[in-house]
C-alpha cells in the first residue's frame, strides 16, 4: 500500500466550504481522477483518507493537509495534477509527496494566520497587539457543544504583529494586517478567539468581520520561532531512500515498439 500526503488550499469563495463539503468534493475528485484508492473494511467501506487539523469554516487557507492510501503505485506529482484538475478552482492541490515517515498530524503543532482588518488603522492594530502581548492571560468565552467555555488565548499566541495593508489607501479606507503564530493547544485557540481577546483587553473592534487566512502550519521550531514545512521529512526520506520495488519494476519494463 502506497501512502501519499497532499497539501491543498481553500481560496476565495471556497473558504466558506465546510470540512464535510470538502470531503465530498475530494472523494468525487478521487473518482474522476481514477485514483486506485484503498478502502476500509466493514459493511460500508470508505476510501482511506486521513484529514489533519482542518481550518474552520469561513477561513481561507494555503496550508491544509491530508493523506491517502493507494492499492497501486502512482507518481505523486502526476497524481497531484490529476486531482487538482478534478477539483473546483479555489480548492487547489499544491504539493504531493510519498509518505516515508510516520506522524504527519504530530508535525502540525502551530499555524501562521493572517487577519485582514478593514476599517482599522495600522497604528491602532499595533497598539492593540502590544496590549495583548503584554497581558499575562487573555480569557475569552466560546460556546461549544457542551455549553459556554472560558479559556486563555494569550498562552497559545507565540507572536503577533501588525502592519498596514499593502497598496495606496485613503483615510476612509484604512486597513490593517495582523499576522500571528498560534500553537495548536487544547482547547484550540482560533483566530476569532484572538480577535475576541483583542476586543476584551484593547477595545479593538473592526467594523466588518476580519478576512482570515492560514498561511502555513507545521512543526513549531522553538529556536527560530518559525513554522516548518511538515512534508519536508518525507521529501528528504524519498531522496535518501532507494527506489521502491514498484518504481524499479516500472523503470525496467521494456518499452513498446517505436511508432
Amino acid at each position: 500500500m502506497q501512502r501519499i500526503r497532499l497539501r491543498y488550499t481553500k481560496r476565495g469563495r471556497l473558504r466558506f466550504t465546510s470540512h464535510r463539503d470538502f470531503q465530498r468534493a475530494f472523494e468525487r475528485a478521487l473518482r474522476r481522477a481514477e485514483v486506485p484508492m484503498a478502502y476500509s473494511a466493514g459493511f460500508t467501506p470508505h476510501p482511506k483518507v486521513s484529514y489533519a487539523n482542518a481550518a474552520p469554516t469561513g477561513t481561507g487557507s494555503e496550508a491544509e493537509y491530508l493523506e491517502i492510501a493507494l492499492t497501486a503505485h502512482r507518481d505523486p506529482e502526476k497524481l497531484r495534477e490529476l486531482l487538482d484538475e478534478s477539483l473546483p478552482a479555489g480548492l487547489d492541490i499544491t504539493d504531493a509527496v510519498e509518505a516515508r515517515t510516520s506522524g504527519l498530524a504530530d508535525r502540525l503543532t502551530a499555524s501562521i494566520w493572517e487577519l485582514r482588518l478593514e476599517g482599522v488603522e495600522a497604528t491602532e492594530a499595533e497598539r492593540a497587539a502590544a496590549v495583548f502581548l503584554a497581558a499575562e492571560a487573555v480569557e475569552v468565552q466560546r460556546r461549544t457543544k457542551n455549553g459556554m467555555r472560558t479559556f486563555d488565548t494569550r498562552g497559545a499566541v507565540v507572536s503577533l504583529e501588525a502592519a498596514p495593508a499593502p497598496g495606496d489607501r485613503t483615510p476612509d479606507s484604512a486597513c490593517a494586517i495582523l499576522r500571528l503564530v498560534v500553537r495548536h493547544v487544547t482547547p484550540a485557540v482560533r483566530p476569532d478567539d484572538v480577535l475576541s481577546g483583542l476586543r476584551a483587553v484593547a477595545d479593538l473592534a473592526p467594523p466588518v468581520p476580519a478576512a482570515v487566512t492560514r498561511l502555513a502550519q507545521g512543526l513549531f521550531d522553538e529556536e527560530s520561532g518559525t513554522v516548518t514545512d511538515p512534508l519536508a521529512p518525507d521529501r528528504e526520506a524519498v531522496t535518501a531512500a532507494p527506489p521502491t520495488a514498484a518504481a524499479t519494476a516500472a523503470a525496467k519494463a521494456p518499452e513498446g515498439p517505436a511508432a
